[in-house]
């Protein structure tokens, strides 16, 4: 199953190059990081420029915040509700837009819990690391403690924790046949929730004029529970 586990990271690994090239070659890679740091406002305006190119700009946006624990920030949950409404309007087939991003998820997680379990002890070695910061690897475990293997689903609807969660499994050892069962039911679960909501109540008046409230709230209410959680662990030791 380890051999598995690095195959299938080889693989996501190639399709995410392939899809940089095609980006990059497109001339699309550039607008990256604005459409990321502007959702919202950019999200309508890349399909209606780039077409189909759509497809792998979200692909690779899900793979990499779901599969690169250097990515913890980038959108998710706002990311799928977005892709959703704009995909009510017609400029996106959603149930082949649905399909693709199970199909990053399930992916990302893979590579994930595969660099968790080769490299995990490596890049958590240096405790004043910026980028490898242990406060969420801590926060990762301390769900583990509570959720056990469920964790990995759970984890899905949890900014930051989502992107730790394979990755601590991947360190921790557990059977990746257990973890892939975990993984496909979780990814499943948050990307068709997110996507055909946003497909469902994207495109209501009130939701469309106040979509960047919408997205914030998404955003605020995902990462509620974790501080929460926080703020009781806090409250226990003091």
């Amino acid at each position: 199953m380890h051999k598995k586990a690095l195959f299938l990271t080889a693989c996501a690994a190639a399709v995410l190059l392939v899809l940089v090239f095609i980006l990059h070659a497109s001339g699309a890679l550039g607008p990256i990081l604005d459409f990321v740091l502007h959702i919202d406002r950019h999200l309508g305006e890349i399909s209606a420029r780039y077409g189909t190119l759509i497809y792998a700009i979200l692909f690779l946006i899900i793979f990499c915040e779901t599969g690169l624990v250097v990515t913890p920030v980038l959108p998710g949950d706002s990311l799928l509700f977005a892709a959703g409404s704009i995909a009510a309007l017609g400029e996106m087939n959603i149930h082949l837009m649905v399909a693709l991003l199970i199909t990053a998820a399930v992916l990302g997680d893979a590579a994930n819990f595969a660099i968790g379990k080769h490299l995990g002890d490596r890049l958590f070695a240096n405790p004043d690391s910026r980028l490898f910061r242990r406060e969420y690897l801590h926060r990762t475990e301390a769900f583990y403690a509570k959720h056990g293997g469920k964790t990995i689903i759970i984890a899905r609807f949890v900014p930051i924790v989502r992107t730790f969660a394979p990755f601590v499994a991947g360190m921790g050892h557990m059977h990746y046949r257990r973890f892939l069962r975990y993984n496909v039911l979780g990814g499943i679960a948050w990307v068709m929730l997110f996507a055909y909501a946003g497909y469902a109540f994207g495109q209501h008046p009130v939701v469309k004029q106040n979509l960047t409230l919408v997205l914030a709230a998404i955003i605020v209410i995902s990462i509620l529970p974790a501080i929460i959680e926080i703020i009781r662990q806090r409250r226990r030791t003091t």
